[in-house]
């Protein structure tokens, strides 16, 4: 996923009650067997409407309708028609929130759709990518295109400091940082790092083979050694003057900034692809590039694994139909048509022969990346934990805190977001230590009363609605 707010739906998150009134007054739709129902996101959701017509042509007896949902929607709505059972049969979700919809017992397993399908193989797809979908040793979703973070720079500037590789390791990195801080004067910076993101701080202690999180996901790691030696060499880039301490406050357009020499490395997405070509001047275009990110020893060193995922509702009477649906749009010729048509990145390998990749030098550097990505946790925390990462990160970079004081303050933030989640992994333990002492029967009479069943995904909701409001 993009770093467009894709949370803030209906005024806000709902508490469980207005979520189960507003879903049960939609109510569920009719059930026909020759429609799939898929719902996908913003440019997305437009682009594939489109797509979907040849899948139809070429599967007489299937339809799909489409529902074009905004980003800023979407979670919320998935929540709400889990709630009132008018799930779609299939559905686009961020990587990192198929955590949660797991927890709700909402997503379909594709381990045995996988192991039979002729069409997709789990070794084409980057391991990283696919492994944001692999939660408990099942998988969840099937990557539909993929984002991760590495360097843009300006590789004229770079060159006038005395440079013309990008750099390729952590010390090389510094080096070409302050040759550029040098050669643009004390009023510019060499990078910028909006204070705002979470991505660099956390791709750096990846890098060094951080948890984040320890003891099965329960308790914050931010004070270990792995994690504070790659915040101080974060921080280090704000008190030597490389990056502005105000992050991007002090910047009033990026692409401007970024071609008026303010600043000459950046660490983004692919979204800024097609935004620097379309935005910066044309006598500018030979003067930016891409590389992957350097490592503490060399490059690529780790970066984030991200994207969107397709995912089928457990529940769906159109399974096997959703299934062929996602074989379809999971065929590296339809993720080419998809890239040219979005600027989304293809997860699968074979996809990345295409011309329109593979002869893209700034492109490849992506590719190069994806090799070398890893996901974050996989729980319904983690994006709570992420924006706690960002406060007290600002704490430290502004100097209010010392770089103890903030990594033990956002441990302790992070054990009482992840309370919750001890205290239901504790009451399952429990439950299944129960339930391997009494009848077998009995468990199997309770597992098929359907008035169970309903309270049981009531609870589930709930826990997940209490989560997100934090």
């Amino acid at each position: 996923m993009t770093d467009a707010d894709r949370r803030a739906a209906c005024g806000g998150r709902a508490a469980l009650g207005l979520l189960v009134a507003v879903a049960l007054g939609c109510g569920s739709r009719a059930a026909d067997d020759r429609t799939v129902e898929l719902w996908a996101m913003g440019r997305e959701g437009e682009v594939v409407g489109r797509m979907v017509g040849e899948f139809e042509r070429s599967h007489p007896g299937v339809h799909v309708r489409v529902q074009q949902i905004p980003w800023s929607a979407a979670h919320e709505k998935l929540l709400t028609a889990y709630v009132g059972g008018a799930m779609p049969d299939l559905f686009q979700a961020g990587n990192t929130w198929l955590a949660e919809l797991v927890a709700l017992d909402a997503l379909e397993p594709l381990d045995d759709r996988l192991a039979r399908s002729s069409g997709i193989r789990r070794d084409d797809y980057f391991p990283g990518i696919l492994d944001t979908n692999v939660i408990a040793d099942h998988t969840y979703g099937l990557p539909w295109y993929v984002d991760t973070r590495l360097l843009f720079y300006r590789s004229d500037i770079l060159a006038r400091a005395g440079r013309r590789a990008a750099p390729q390791s952590w010390a090389e990195w510094s080096d070409a940082l302050q040759r550029v801080k040098q050669a643009v004067g004390a009023d510019r910076f060499a990078i910028l790092l909006p204070i705002q993101e979470w991505q660099t701080p956390v791709i750096l202690a990846m890098q060094l083979g951080a948890g984040l999180l320890r003891d099965r996901d329960r308790y914050g790691d931010f004070e270990s050694p792995a994690f504070r030696k790659a915040f101080e060499f974060y921080l280090d880039m704000f008190r030597r003057g490389l990056a502005p301490s105000a992050g991007a406050a002090t910047v009033a357009n990026v692409y401007q900034d970024f071609a008026g020499g303010y600043f000459s490395f950046y660490v983004t997405g692919p979204w800024n692809l097609g935004e620097f070509a379309q935005r910066l001047p044309p006598d500018l275009q030979p003067d930016w590039t891409t590389a992957p990110m350097p490592g503490p020893e060399r490059a690529p060193g780790t970066s984030v694994a991200g994207g969107a995922s397709l995912a089928i509702f457990r529940g769906s009477p159109r399974k096997e139909a959703a299934w062929q649906l996602v074989e379809y749009l999971a065929d590296p010729e339809r993720q080419v048509e998809f890239y040219r048509a979005t600027g989304d990145l293809p997860p699968r390998r074979s996809a990345w022969s295409a011309p329109a990749l593979s002869r893209d030098a700034r492109v490849q550097a992506f590719r190069v990346q994806l090799e070398a990505v890893r996901a974050t946790p996989k729980i319904p925390e983690w994006e709570q934990i992420a924006s706690r990462i960002v406060e007290h990160a600002e704490s430290a970079i502004r100097g209010s805190v010392t770089v103890d004081q903030a990594l033990a303050a956002l441990d302790r933030d992070v054990d009482l977001l992840l309370e919750k989640r001890r205290w239901m992994m504790q009451r399952r333990e429990q439950r299944r230590d129960a339930m391997e002492r009494r009848d077998p029967r009995r468990e199997t009479m309770e597992r098929r009363d359907p008035r169970r069943e309903t309270m049981e995904r009531r609870e589930r909701a709930h826990g997940a609605a209490a989560q997100g409001q934090g």
